[in-house]
């Protein structure tokens, strides 16, 4: 990616620009060279959108994709939730089974 130091002109500098006269007006040479580095920041300036556009594009998928990783984990820890009361169930009346054994003294 280009840095800011390849922009040469700033809007205070166009605003600040002061073009030489001569008899028929502004010197034609001095504002093609304005107009040539106005040209070329303006095609950096487009490199760095679409630069930046591409970047953006890119984190809205990682967000998409990390939305959809969070929607599967929260899917996941439910049935992890729901299997566990049923493990803690089912281990509760297997140790009520082994008390009422041994209160009762029914071995099998």
């Amino acid at each position: 990616m280009n840095n800011d130091k390849d922009i040469v002109l700033s809007s205070d500098t166009l605003l600040n620009w002061d073009f030489k006269l001569d008899a028929r007006g502004y010197r034609p040479q001095e504002v093609d060279k304005v107009l040539d580095i106005v040209i070329n920041d303006y095609k950096i300036f487009n490199r760095k959108e679409k630069e930046y556009q591409e970047k953006i594009d890119e984190l809205n998928k990682q967000i998409l994709d990390l939305k959809h990783q969070l929607r599967n984990a929260n899917e996941n820890m439910q049935i992890f939730k729901a299997s566990e009361k049923e493990i803690t169930n089912l281990d509760l009346i297997k140790r009520v089974s082994q008390l009422e054994k041994i209160i009762y003294g029914k071995e099998e």
